[in-house]
């Protein structure tokens, strides 16, 4: 790196457990998330010269407490480290904190243990492009390749792609890089909404959002389906009728099914033409993915999923397997971006689609970030290629995502778009801030139980 390591020593990792309560308006509700409300884990490394880097986990309320108190069982990973260092050697630190001999019985390289590494790495490589003085996509485009692939641990994935193929693919993709930066910042990328979807919505307030994403220039809808037959198909029928037969509707069940209901549940929605189906069964079962994409394929429904994928191993065998048509990778799911960016040469090496996953709390300013460096560095198209956008709690947030006629628009600010603005913390931290005290004393929440405060 660049950036002279003088001062660089992490001297403090700080955690937050930070939620909103989005279970009142039935925001984010889905056939198996009922009632959730959008949280994260918020991580701050401080350096010794007072350089900050701001990371965060997606989490869905209950079960936060769970990743902060694994977080603060990673700090002896990093504490007393020089950034610079772990920067310059980013794959044999990923490999220490994701594999440590106790730790990694709790996971390995998944669950809580994985989410709370991705807090951390977050939040280093946030520090980083702030170092740079850079966004954070800008960071990602600007390294070499050879730079770029030593963060990778390419343990398990050589099979398909090794450190000297993704080395070269990105140099195969340096023709052309500086006209797709100019057409990424004056164009941005394209978006779909799940505003408009929301299982626990009213039908008239569906009605209302499709209208006001068309106006807003979408094209692509998503629409939460699962729980009942005729329920899912007159709410996707009356999306399909407001946004007409022009626009594009994907339904997603949140892993509702089984393999052999998914595949009759899609053929009976099958003449509302659904772009795909997200999650339609457990987001474990590679081969039940792959029949449910054989079984729709004659539909033209294609299968996306990823958004719960434990890390690149269970993604390289999704692609192999052609069990998805559409690869949703989630910014905190897996362990940072180490190991996204092995997705995405995965993808592009077998010619798999990705379409982020988003919405939550700092998805949507996270994935812009990855999905530019993609379209830039990686697979070099924007063809059939969508970021999800969900209207909800960018305004916590320093830097918010930016969408303006449904295309994300790259931003001058530096960093992964992470940082909270000053407040947010004092009003959102659970169990503590100024607001969760106010709602609980109302009676709108219980109260925490003893878990939850030894964590607070």
């Amino acid at each position: 790196m660049s950036t002279n390591n003088s001062g660089l020593e992490i001297v403090k990792i700080d955690v937050k457990d930070v939620r909103f309560p989005t279970s009142l308006g039935a925001h984010g509700s889905d056939a198996l998330h009922v009632d959730p409300d959008y949280s994260c884990a918020y991580v701050t490394t401080t350096t010794k010269n007072g350089t900050q880097g701001f990371g965060l986990t997606f989490t869905c309320g209950r079960g936060t407490e769970i990743v902060v108190l694994t977080i603060r069982s990673m700090k002896k990973f990093i504490i007393g480290k020089n950034a610079g260092d772990i920067f310059s050697d980013f794959a044999g630190f990923w490999r220490t904190i994701t594999n440590d001999s106790q730790m990694r019985w709790i996971g390995p390289e998944k669950g809580v243990a994985h989410l709370a590494a991705a807090a951390i790495l977050n939040s280093l490589w946030d520090l980083w492009a702030r170092l740079e003085n850079k966004p954070l996509w800008k960071l990602l485009v600007d390294l070499e390749p050879e730079v770029l692939v030593s963060t990778i641990d390419f343990r398990y994935i050589t099979d398909v792609v090794t450190k000297e193929e993704a080395i070269q693919m990105l140099k195969d993709k340096q023709i052309g890089k500086a006209d797709r930066i100019k057409y990424l910042e004056e164009h941005g990328y394209p978006a779909y909404t799940t505003q408009v979807g929301w299982m626990g919505y009213s039908d008239e307030l569906v009605h209302s959002l499709c209208e006001k994403y068309l106006k807003l220039g979408f094209k692509y809808f998503k629409v939460k389906v699962g729980v009942n037959f005729e329920d899912d198909y007159r709410r996707c029928s009356a999306v399909r009728e407001c946004i007409g037969p022009n626009n594009f509707l994907m339904v997603d069940a949140n892993q509702a099914w089984s393999v052999n209901e998914a595949i009759e549940w899609m053929k009976k929605l099958a003449p509302l033409k659904p772009m795909w189906i997200e999650e339609p069964t457990s987001p474990d079962d590679i081969l039940g993915h792959a029949a449910i994409s054989k079984a729709l394929a004659p539909y033209e429904i294609g299968v996306a999923t990823g958004e719960m994928c434990a890390n690149r191993v269970m993604f390289k065998q999704f692609l192999q397997s052609g069990a998805m048509q559409y690869c949703q990778i989630d910014s905190a799911r897996i362990g940072g971006i180490n190991e996204i960016i092995a997705v995405y040469l995965m993808a592009e090496k077998l010619k798999v689609k990705v379409c982020p996953h988003a919405g939550g709390v700092g998805l949507c300013e996270m994935v812009q970030h990855l999905q530019f460096f993609d379209y830039v560095s990686v697979s070099g198209t924007m063809q059939d290629r969508l970021i999800e956008y969900v209207d909800q709690q960018h305004e916590h947030f320093v830097d918010p995502c930016v969408v303006v006629n449904a295309r994300y628009m790259p931003q001058a600010h530096i960093g992964y778009s992470t940082q909270f603005l000053p407040g947010i913390l004092d009003k959102f931290s659970y169990p503590h801030g100024s607001e969760w005290k106010k709602m609980i004393k109302d009676g709108l929440f219980p109260p925490p139980d003893e878990v939850e405060l030894l964590n607070a």
